[in-house]
């Protein structure tokens, strides 16, 4: 099993075995971990890499003719923009959703009620940046809920906010509900009223400049298919 930040650090395979570059959100990370180890067992012959950044950093990687076979995005934003440059095979597929949660360092020092806290420049208070998908849509959520943020740091991607907020760097930011789940008790959640949160759709497609397209379909049936969606719930996703 290999995970890698960025394309550059693939590791070596033997002769016999099909690399399957999967370039996945990052707030994919322990869902799509969990997948690459059952999916290689089911496929002896294919050693998937996972690709982890943001949504954003991928789309642009592959815009650069990074070579990759699949792209998991945490937005169908992101995935319209390639699918309107050519850079896809075939469809997108949603696989999963997500929702937004307020996160906040074990015991809640800063005592965050809600939504409403953002608003306190007293408190130290961090974002995903503008334009990666657990940004904007914490932005659409505030402004949903009225609130003109006071925000400290903006962060290239959902894992660097969970990790200051597990550190306790932070006061409060908002995240995926899964990302919550994930940390075992790293953090706490906060919830979002219903009528103020977003769901987030996650779309997955086949890239047209992958090396292996019938790898990268049979992987996609996979995360689709019951096994796949069974552990997409483990960790705190809903189905599509």
């Amino acid at each position: 099993m290999a995970i890698v930040i960025v394309l550059g650090l693939m590791g070596c395979t033997s002769q016999s075995e099909r690399e399957l570059v999967v370039s996945a959100a990052a707030s994919l990370a322990d869902s799509f971990a969990t997948i690459e180890s059952a999916f290689e067992r089911a496929h002896p012959g294919v050693d998937v890499i996972v690709n982890l950044a943001g949504s954003s950093a991928l789309r642009e990687q592959v815009l650069e003719g990074a070579p990759v076979d699949v792209f998991a995005s945490a937005s169908l934003s992101d995935m319209d923009l390639l699918v309107a440059a050519g850079e896809t095979a075939g469809d997108p597929r949603v696989f999963a959703s997500n929702l937004l949660q307020i996160a906040v360092p074990p015991g809640n020092p800063a005592g965050v009620a809600g939504l409403g806290d953002f608003a306190n420049d007293d408190l130290l208070i961090g974002l995903c940046a503008d334009g990666v998908p657990c940004g904007d849509f914490a932005r659409e959520v505030l402004a949903n809920a009225g609130v003109v943020p006071s925000i400290d740091t903006h962060e290239g991607d959902v894992r660097s906010l969970l990790t200051k907020i597990e550190g306790g760097e932070l006061d409060t930011g908002i995240v995926y509900v899964t990302d919550v789940v994930s940390s075992r008790g790293a953090v706490e959640g906060v919830g979002i009223p219903e009528d103020v949160n977003v769901v987030a759709e996650y779309p997955i497609a086949v890239m047209a400049n992958g090396a292996d397209p019938e790898s990268a379909a049979a992987f996609i049936d996979f995360v689709l298919s019951d096994e796949g969606q069974a552990i997409m719930a483990e960790f705190g996703f809903s189905s599509p």
